[in-house]
């Protein structure tokens, strides 16, 4: 099927605004340990910040940013992989989008200790890749894939903006609201090969329980400013802390807070 002009244009819009941010020192694709150092209270109110707070609300069904407390979610069961391209993708770029999702889901295993691994037919975490026609068509889809999707969910996938490059969503069922049983991630077909790689390393992690950014985290992909394209160490102790076994589901950052510092000292020269 030939995609349509709005696509296209969509696709060297990614491609202007990734050469811009490019061109002004961002979408770094290194640690961030060299030039960005951080303290350990920095640590601790990044991790608060980005772990225990959400970055949306839903209003008449559409999800409306405004930042609020909220409490710690994370997984506590294994991860199965599904990866879905729309039919406008090549076979090659396909290899490649799905080589660096396992190579990431290898490193986030290793990092949460939680099982991560590709599993179509048993799958609970779906990562999407839809171009703009295929993102409106895919509502039913949507249903049968993760039924847990609520009506809001569906909507800012199917018709998301193009000020979107990607989102996550991360689901519950009635049984514990803090503990994801399922998750589903948009990539827009759109972009090119850093932009691409970028989306999997932030929506799979933000998926994970850092749901949210902060505009003073840094080294970090949990900042909209776009400086650092890949997950950075910064980031990789905050996935540590989230999944450390002494913190629990459901924590709110008062609760969380003397048992994140003890985790961050611990961890802050891992």
């Amino acid at each position: 099927m030939p995609r349509s002009a709005e696509s296209i244009q969509l696709e060297k819009y990614y491609f202007r605004t990734s050469k811009r941010l490019k061109s002004r020192g961002l979408l770094r694709t290194d640690t961030g340990e060299l030039d960005s150092s951080y303290s350990l209270s920095n640590l601790i109110e990044n991790f608060e910040k980005i772990a225990l707070y959400d970055e949306y609300i839903v209003k008449n069904n559409t999800f409306v940013s405004e930042e609020t407390k909220s409490q710690l979610r994370r997984w506590e069961t294994s991860i199965k992989i599904n990866v879905i391209h729309g039919e406008t993708t090549s076979e090659h770029q396909i290899k490649i989008d799905k080589k660096n999702i396992i190579n990431f889901s290898k490193r986030l295993s290793n990092l949460t200790g939680l099982s991560i691994e590709y599993d179509e037919d048993k799958s609970n975490f779906v990562i999407l890749f839809l171009d703009f026609d295929e993102q409106k068509t895919f509502g039913e889809k949507l249903k049968e894939l993760m039924p847990l999707l609520t009506p809001a969910m569906v909507k800012a996938i199917t018709s998301s903006p193009r000020s979107t490059f990607c989102s996550a969503f991360s689901l519950s069922n009635s049984t514990n609201a803090f503990a994801y049983t399922a998750a589903i991630i948009l990539i827009k077909s759109e972009h090119s090969k850093l932009m691409r790689k970028s989306c999997i390393h932030e929506e799979m992690a933000q998926s994970l329980g850092l749901s949210n950014d902060s505009k003073v985290a840094r080294p970090s992909i949990f900042n909209d400013d776009e400086e650092f394209a890949l997950l950075t160490k910064h980031d990789e102790i905050l996935l540590k802390i989230l999944y450390d076994r002494r913190l629990k589901p459901g924590m709110n950052n008062i609760e969380a807070r003397p048992i994140v510092t003890k985790i961050a000292q611990e961890l802050k020269n891992f």
